[in-house]
């Protein structure tokens, strides 16, 4: 994989080139203290994977992230975790908050060299905010990763009850959980990760799997002692897709 630094510290470059120097499979092509300087080696040359300070004085880094067009895949190195969320919301494969121990660096490149791998494989899902399933979107489907906070957490599909929509997130309900995953989704994304077959929008907050439908009452759906409304507008394909 190659590979570039963007930081205005050159303390903190130095640091992940030997990081860098460390692990067989990557290759650092370029170290730039201004992220603009960057933006040729970028168009020019086949960069994987681009580690980028946030507070820079030239750009943000996450405005310098905003701007590429069809941005390699990119992992944010800063000292301020309140961007986290910013960072997430555009797909960064990860968020180092420094000082970064070198296990932690590690763990992120690693999944960086996932997903790159995945990236060069037919029919594959590309990073999303959803991290993608191991196989495509179908009745095949067993689970999927979805960006939890700073992880990526595996749930199989067979053990989601419901989604709920809060706000900016989403609320996966999983059977055996006592607290619900919360990730920063659209209904739309969600939906095109998981089987039409055994997953229905019921209302604008919600959707269900309806494996775990207990009961039905006039208009509300009970899963497993929870009422779920079901909207107006998705009546007719809800009750058809149960041949009601």
């Amino acid at each position: 994989m190659n590979c570039i630094l963007i930081d205005d510290e050159p303390l903190a470059i130095e640091i992940l080139a030997d990081y860098c120097k460390k692990i067989g499979f990557i290759e650092v092509i370029g170290t730039f203290t201004n992220p603009l300087e960057a933006i040729a080696t970028i168009n020019e040359k086949k960069v994987d994977l681009i580690f980028c300070d946030i507070e820079m004085p030239q750009i943000n880094g996450l405005d310098f992230i905003s701007a590429l067009d069809n941005p390699p895949l990119f992992i944010f190195t800063t000292a301020y975790s309140q961007y986290a969320v910013e960072g997430f919301e555009l797909n960064a494969v990860d968020y180092l908050v420094k000082p970064i121990p070198y296990q932690r660096f590690i763990k992120a490149v690693l999944r960086a060299k996932e997903l790159m791998a995945r990236k060069d494989v037919p029919a594959v899902a590309t990073v999303a905010n959803v991290f993608p399933s191991y196989g495509d979107t179908n009745e095949n489907q067993k689970f999927i990763f979805v960006k939890s906070e700073h992880e990526s957490v595996k749930i199989n599909l067979d053990d989601i009850q419901y989604v709920q929509g809060l706000k900016d997130y989403l609320k996966i309900h999983v059977v055996g959980c006592n607290k619900a995953i919360l990730t920063l989704l659209s209904f739309k994304d969600i939906l095109e990760k998981l089987p039409q077959n055994q997953f229905i929008r019921v209302h604008k907050s919600f959707v269900v799997n309806v494996n775990f439908i207990k009961t039905i009452q006039r208009n509300r759906i009970v899963i497993d002692d929870i009422r779920i409304p079901i909207g107006e507008s998705h009546k007719t394909q809800f009750f058809s897709m149960l041949g009601l």
